[in-house]
């Protein structure tokens, strides 16, 4: 099979770094996490040993990749029809991908790789990227202000990023180390309103001209005032200073509301993407 798979970080980006950057909205988070793994260690996301694999096809140019960290669901970034096939062949046969028993990938890959995987399979998440088209401010504005977080806020943003991972399904506990970096380069957004802070966003270190927004997190009882529209609003202005020209973020489509906030801020759709988990 074309595939290739290995833990060796080094010949991974050097396949198929090119192919992940030529197509950076849709590997979108195969391009964070791989400027994580590069900047903080192989550990960035556990302990465990990470996976990657990219396909070569016919004419030996390398046209897609993926990757896992594990706990972390195998992360499937574009790839042509005939390598979602034979994915689904080597998601049986390859030892490397032995213990995977969940994937993100793109809607209709995830419905010809549920068939090819056999097991059985149940759909848990279902998100949708945004592309911001043109930045609209917040209507009507909330109150309050923006400003980027700084060392003293830690941990309010450990408790924070981890109850959002709670909400979301993610589970686990948000990474000191990861928020520090995101701090070091003002990738933490803090909405106040007289003074306290109300909600929050982040925006990924930009790789190359894109960036990702998210989290996007405001405690339960503090919801329902405009305070995510606003706070998500200036995340993505600070996303711009920082040098982004491509900002997308994702959206769980369980969640209208924030599908409704993202698309008044000039956000657009481009695709959905589900989470696959063996039963």
């Amino acid at each position: 099979m074309p595939w290739t798979f290995t833990t060796d970080l080094t010949a991974y980006l050097a396949a198929a770094r090119t192919a992940v950057a030529a197509e950076p909205a849709v590997n979108t988070s195969l391009l964070t996490v791989i400027d994580a793994l590069e900047r903080r260690g192989l550990d960035a996301y556990g302990s465990a040993v990470p996976v990657f694999g990219w396909w070569t096809g016919e004419d030996t140019i390398v046209t897609g990749a993926l990757l896992r960290t594990p706990p972390h669901p195998l992360l499937i970034g574009a790839l042509p029809a005939r390598a979602v096939r034979e994915l689904g062949t080597a998601l049986t046969a390859e030892p490397l991908l032995a213990d995977v028993d969940a994937l993100s990938a793109r809607r209709e890959d995830a419905r010809a790789l549920a068939a090819a995987w056999g097991k059985s399979t149940a759909i848990t998440e279902e998100n949708r990227l945004y592309r911001l088209a043109g930045l609209l401010a917040p209507d009507p504005a909330p109150a309050g202000r923006a400003r980027p977080a700084a060392e003293a806020d830690l941990p309010l943003l450990l408790d924070w990023v981890t109850a959002f991972k709670q909400e979301s399904g993610e589970g686990g506990a948000a990474s000191e180390a990861a928020l520090r970096d995101r701090i070091s380069y003002g990738g933490m957004v803090l909405w106040e309103d007289g003074g306290t802070p109300v909600s929050l966003a982040g925006f990924f270190r930009p790789v190359g001209a894109m960036t990702r927004i998210g989290p996007v997190y405001t405690p339960p009882e503090l919801r329902g005032r405009g305070y995510a529209a606003g706070v998500t609003h200036a995340a993505t202005e600070g996303a711009h200073a920082a040098g982004a020209s491509e900002v997308l973020l994702f959206a769980d489509l369980a969640n209208p509301t924030s599908n409704g906030v993202y698309q008044r801020l000039g956000y657009t759709p481009v695709e959905d993407r589900v989470e696959l988990v063996a039963t």
